[in-house]
């Protein structure tokens, strides 16, 4: 099976498109010829190294990409990504949000929203004979989930005994091969520098996923750890992380047409989804859930309008649900009307017929690929009936169902605990329960919960769950003010709105739970069967597909290898790297052609004064006094904003180092184009942008505006 799977990664050279791909480092040799012809400069072969210089440089935050920029851990990334830490220090009286926040020393900067991390790759294994071994791999159905578990767990904790670090297991190819990633966790991190929200956040959702545009998405954080140079939490006395590998800012300018590459750690695509995934995807659940958060996202403005410390609270939520709705808008219109699910069925029936014209194939592959489609039905069907019943479900029920399950969990020898419930996992379930109380407003959560508790009950009777009913006193067909006035009781009932009274529970055992009068407390006691049941439903479904997928992905890897076709691994939030050029499209979109960079001339043209084009006084007027100093162009007359690439990227990617040919900073990846965000299913070369934020932009506000010298300077930029 390996040999397999390598020999057909080892053909990149001969298919891969020109820019398709987001390749795992390892594969890099692989289309050397391919990097080179599009402008590479250095030798391929350093970036094959997850290590060294200058994927090295590159770190994750747990959900975006960022990187290292000065020898005293200084890390850079998009401005949406630290958006969490900027809204957990802001309040009305110091609104961060809106005036941004400049650090003047190291001793001024704030302790990131707690949870935040830096992590630093350090170590990749394979590990597919240790999960898949000859006993795993003839167990079925919840068996088999439960054994790859155990062996993850078994890796993980052998990995975690180098105290500092943070080890898990990465599956790809729909778990064909897994990888042991082994990451140093920096817990201090600290926000130094955010611009303006007229700069960081410049356009808003008006502009979110659209060109032309004009964001200064960028932020700084920095690493810090304890005096003895490992991981600590925050402390007066710890020190600036010392990196081995720092990016240097750019040593030549950018021109349209020239190489760019980006490193990160891609969230996840869908390429190699199957038809029926992708009807689903496309024909229920993607609309449905379009629908779900326009509702959830104006129920929450219509709760905090008028209350700025509410609005600040929900800030990072509404942030984050705008997002995802705007970008699967842009999927179902780039769906609407094309052959994408015609030509899956198409390949899928190939592949199909391939595997019944041999017996061999037919024998290895053919059970599988005539029993997906029925699993894969069974989870959509399960999709359909709790889609809802999670919008439905108040926060602090969801922390109390957590909590009580820690305490349960807490009973057994840690190897023998639930992943998520493990020692390991403590840290960060205190954290998200301090971060509650700067995210969540009773108000809004109730009025959230009743609109969507409501629709939920008028669904027929047979589609509800009879445990949550019962454990929160609901019935079917309630109408508004009947659900209303039930969650003001549930709310009324609990202690868990109240910060200390929340971090109780973390240390308490489950009889304390059982014989708790709390009224959430209650109800997560009352569903624990329901949960339990739904549980062992969802890994008996899981651990059959998951031995049907595997097969189903091992058939097309051999397919496409007897094609001499390249198979490069679905993105799983794992470092991957994907090359292209600045180039814009010609058409745009709406008809006009579209320019590889954006100036200062548009952030003037698009100010309004007010909500989401509001640029800062001190800007303008350095761009009325063409203040562009040594980072304006001369072709542009006015310093470079945005750029376009042809780079093939998605969620996760988020704050990205884009790199020159020769491993430089030019930039700041941070968004698709609208009509481009189907690549998470269906590339498309001709269609497919990513925009950046150019780096000079970055440091012309910086220098100019913010006046952030001492940064500049630690950056090598002065």
């Amino acid at each position: 099976m390996k040999r397999l799977m390598w020999a057909a990664l080892a053909l990149g050279t001969v298919a891969a498109q020109a820019h398709e791909g987001m390749w795992m480092p390892q594969q890099l040799p692989q289309v050397a010829k391919d990097l080179k012809a599009a402008g590479l400069a250095m030798d391929s072969s350093r970036l094959s190294q997850p290590i060294g210089y200058p994927m090295g440089a590159v770190i994750s935050l747990g959900n975006c990409t960022a990187s290292f920029v000065s020898p005293q851990g200084l890390v850079v990334t998009n401005h949406h990504c630290a958006y969490g830490s900027i809204q957990y220090n802001a309040t009305p009286q110091r609104d961060l949000l809106k005036n941004g926040f400049l650090a003047a020393t190291l001793a001024d900067e704030l302790p990131a929203a707690p949870g935040s991390r830096v992590y630093v790759t350090v170590a990749l294994t394979d590990v597919t004979p240790r999960v898949l071994d000859a006993k795993t791999s003839a167990l079925k159905g919840k068996a088999r989930i439960e054994a790859i578990e155990s062996s993850e767990k078994a890796l993980v904790a052998e990995c975690e005994k180098d105290a500092g670090h943070r080890c898990n297991v990465a599956a790809f190819y729909g778990g064909l091969q897994y990888q042991l990633i082994k990451q140093l966790e920096i817990r201090d991190v600290r926000l130094v520098h955010a611009p303006a929200q007229g700069v960081g956040l410049f356009g808003g959702d008006t502009d979110n996923w659209m060109w032309p545009r004009h964001t200064g998405d960028y932020s700084f954080y920095r690493a810090y750890v304890g005096p003895d140079g490992k991981p600590a939490d925050f402390s007066p006395n710890n020190k600036p992380y010392q990196p081995q590998h720092v990016l240097k800012l750019a040593s030549v300018p950018l021109n349209e047409g020239d190489f760019v590459m980006v490193a990160g750690y891609p969230g996840r695509t869908n390429r190699h989804r199957l038809p029926e995934e992708v009807g689903f995807a496309f024909g229920w659940e993607m609309p449905e859930r379009v629908k779900v958060m326009g509702e959830q996202l104006a129920e929450i403005r219509e709760a905090t309008a008028g209350r700025r410390e509410a609005e600040i609270k929900l800030a990072n939520l509404v942030a984050s649900v705008g997002n995802y709705y705007k970008n699967y808008q842009g999927q179902l219109a780039s769906f609407a009307g094309s052959d994408i699910l015609a030509r899956k069925q198409a390949a899928h029936a190939e592949l199909k017929a391939w595997v019944e014209a041999d017996p061999k194939r037919r024998e290895q592959y053919g059970a599988s690929l005539s029993e997906i489609d029925r699993l894969l039905g069974e989870r959509e069907a399960i999709t359909r009936r709790e889609l809802l019943l999670n919008y439905a479900t108040p926060t602090l029920l969801a922390q109390a169902r957590d909590l009580y399950q820690q305490a349960l969990q807490r009973r057994k020898p840690d190897a023998e605990r639930k992943s998520g419930y493990q020692e390991r996992d403590q840290l960060r379930r205190r954290q998200s329960l301090e971060a509650v109380e700067r995210r969540f407003d009773e108000a809004t959560d109730k009025r959230v919960v009743g609109h969507f508790l409501t629709q939920y009950l008028a669904q027929p009777a047979d589609q509800l769950n009879a445990a949550f009913l019962s454990a929160l006193g609901l019935r079917q067909g309630m109408d508004a003010a009947a659900v209303a006035a039930r969650v003001d009781q549930l709310y009324a009932g609990t202690r868990l709105t109240d910060k200390a009274e929340r971090m109780a529970w973390l240390g308490r055992d489950s009889t304390e739970f059982e014989a708790s009068g709390d009224t959430l407390v209650k109800a997560a006691v009352a569903l624990r069967a329901d949960d339990d049941a739904r549980e062992t439903r969802d890994k008996e479904l899981a651990g059959r597909i998951q031995q049907a997928y595997a097969d189903t992905m091992k058939a097309m890897i051999a397919f496409k290898a007897s094609r001499g076709q390249a198979v490069y691994p679905d993105a799983n939030n794992t470092l991957r790297v994907a090359f292209g050029q600045v180039r814009g499209r010609q058409p745009g979109v709406d008809g006009a052609d579209w320019t590889a960079f954006t100036t200062l001339r548009g952030i003037v043209a698009k100010h309004t004064g007010t909500g989401e084009f509001d640029a800062p006084a001190e800007q303008l007027a350095a761009i009325k006094a063409r203040q562009f100093g040594k980072y304006g162009v001369k072709a542009l007359d006015s310093v470079p904003v945005n750029f376009l690439a042809t780079l093939d990227t998605t969620g996760g990617n988020s704050g990205s180092p884009v790199l020159n040919s020769k491993g430089e900073l030019v930039g700041l990846l941070f968004d698709g184009t609208l009509d481009a965000v189907i690549s998470d299913w269906d590339f498309n070369p001709k269609t497919t942008r990513s925009i950046c934020l150019d780096a000079r932009y970055m440091l012309w506000q910086m220098t100019v505006v913010d006046k952030a010298d001492r940064l500049l300077k630690e950056m090598g930029a002065l």
